[in-house]
């Protein structure tokens, strides 16, 4: 068998059983929208992510709720958060995000809920091979693991980074672009009005020789 096949069946047996959903949601104006995720055994790990990528002041209401409508946590005009939680119970969870503080911004939220459902599986052992052979090669597929998720939440953070800065750049084109297009209408405006007065003047003084 190639090394890679075995370092792919390996990262598959340890790897825990997770269902996860990542979406880009656009929240409108004075709107209130929540997802849904089941829990099937108590203790899982629930990974909550959002980040507002436009809209407004890059912020949002939300809130987590558990089954028996037990708010786990809520907090307002956040722009982003990441957090790890455990199931307590079992039943339905609920994240809400809240934009009713906006008559008029819609604004585009980027979020990430992973639940763990299966603990993680050990390394099946070989014939010939030593524990501490096993215990080491685990520990570099961890660290892999880590790395990987380290990676990922960098991706999230400069993606979100990137998002909010191209739109202060848009913001300020619009308004370079704006009073551009004022300061050249005010120009035109005192010129007529030059040329009215100058014009106003001259005819008075003819009337005046007259």
């Amino acid at each position: 068998m190639k090394p890679s096949l075995i370092w792919c069946g390996l990262l598959a047996c340890i790897s825990p059983l997770v269902s996860a959903t990542a979406l880009t949601y656009k929240l409108s104006a004075n709107e209130k929208a929540c997802f849904y995720s089941n829990v099937d055994k108590q203790g899982a790990k629930i990974a909550f992510y959002f980040a507002v990528q436009a809209g407004g002041s890059f912020d949002v209401d939300y809130e987590v709720v558990g089954p028996n409508e037990r708010v786990i946590m809520k907090e307002e005009k956040e722009r982003q958060g990441d957090f790890v939680f455990t199931a307590t119970e079992v039943g339905e969870y609920r994240f809400c995000f809240n934009n009713q503080m906006s008559t008029f911004a819609e604004k585009f939220v980027d979020f990430e809920i992973a639940v763990e459902n299966e603990p993680r599986a050990s390394i099946p052992s070989k014939q010939g091979t030593t524990p501490e052979q096993t215990s080491a090669l685990e520990e570099s597929i961890f660290k892999l693991s880590g790395q990987l998720s380290t990676i990922t939440r960098n991706q999230k953070y400069f993606r979100t980074r990137e998002n909010r800065n191209f739109s202060t750049v848009r913001s300020t084109e619009r308004r370079i672009f704006n009073f551009s297009v004022i300061e050249s209408l005010m120009m035109m405006c005192m010129a007529a009005l030059q040329v009215f007065i100058v014009r106003f003047f001259f005819q008075g003084a003819r009337k005046g020789y007259v």
